[in-house]
């Protein structure tokens, strides 16, 4: 069973710009296989993403954005950055958080999406690219 229907295949950006938390510019350009995982406030799921070890992905890149600051601090606990990009879940075709896509740089493409319920589903879902 999966979270998801078929993925949407589509094109991905080769590399993106954001914010952190705390207000720092940043820029990241995709290589190799990454999981862009597209979080919000107030979400059980995304919160087991931030606080998790995320030892399942070791073997690629992970970026955990949100299209909104966390005015809260409910993501203070994070053990990743968090990355403000409301620009590239625009570009992704990610609407509505919690959502994950897949990007494979050397094609430019999503080769796969899913709804995040947590790091194991995730991981057994995209299992074909760790």
């Amino acid at each position: 069973m999966r979270s998801f229907d078929a993925p949407r295949r589509r094109p991905a950006p080769s590399s993106f710009s954001a914010v952190t938390l705390a207000g720092e510019s940043r820029s990241h350009t995709f290589s190799g296989v990454t999981l862009v995982v597209a979080i919000k406030t107030r979400c059980d799921g995304c919160r087991d993403f931030v606080e998790s070890t995320l030892d399942e992905f070791e073997t690629i890149d992970v970026v955990i954005v949100s299209a909104t600051g966390d005015d809260d601090g409910e993501w203070s606990q994070s053990r990743h950055p968090i990355l403000i990009a409301p620009a590239l879940l625009e570009q992704l075709d990610v609407r509505w958080p919690p959502f994950y896509v897949v990007i494979d740089a050397s094609t430019r493409e999503v080769v796969s999406e899913g709804v995040v319920f947590g790091p194991s589903q995730v991981a057994d879902e995209m299992r074909a690219f760790l």
